[in-house]
């Protein structure tokens, strides 16, 4: 097996808990494709014992949306709480391509944001999911973070090649939406 850069693969969900006596885990999902991210013979990654692991998924089934997973070698609850509320990992280059207009957070963060008139906003520190559209969270120059809606009228180009975003914030949004002061 060739070493893996922890730190150079993607996150596609997160062990919830262990489930039943035979090592299962139930997954949080953090990927749009659970189907076949998480089937019988995928490889992901998880570190265990402070170290990272190859890990083969030897069953799979859904419940409400989330995969139980068996792994190989994992045969007791056990062995299985050793994965607890562990992050499960995938090279980047496995990733599914997404359609146009659609982006994978990851390569969101580090993206520098400007507006449409060049003024310097900041850099993407994270993407938050809810209700509604999800959310750049934008760290400036001060250190404070806003939060700007990902939606196409606001977010007027998304180039996470070049590592750059461009805004078109409606007045007042970047203002409205300071989380350092407790709006957003």
């Amino acid at each position: 097996m060739t070493p893996v850069e922890w730190r150079d693969l993607v996150v596609v969900g997160r062990v919830a808990r262990p489930h039943g006596r035979r090592g299962a885990v139930i997954v949080d999902p953090q990927t749009d494709f659970p189907e076949s991210r998480f089937r019988v013979g995928s490889v992901l990654y998880a570190v265990r014992g402070g170290q990272v692991e190859q890990v083969r998924i030897r069953e799979v089934r859904f419940h409400r949306g989330r995969p139980i997973i068996g792994l190989e070698g994992i045969d007791t609850i056990s062995d299985a709480e050793a994965f607890d509320r562990s992050e499960l990992r995938v090279p980047e280059e496995e990733l599914h391509p997404l359609p146009e207009g659609r982006y994978y957070h990851h390569a969101l963060v580090g993206c520098g944001v400007v507006t449409r008139q060049g003024a310097r906003v900041g850099v993407v520190t994270s993407v938050d999911e809810g209700p509604g559209p999800s959310r750049l969270v934008i760290r400036d120059a001060t250190g404070a973070d806003v939060a700007v809606p990902l939606v196409a009228e606001i977010c007027v180009l998304v180039d996470p090649a070049s590592r750059r975003i461009v805004i078109d914030p409606p007045e007042g949004l970047l203002e409205l939406n300071d989380l350092d002061n407790g709006r957003a």
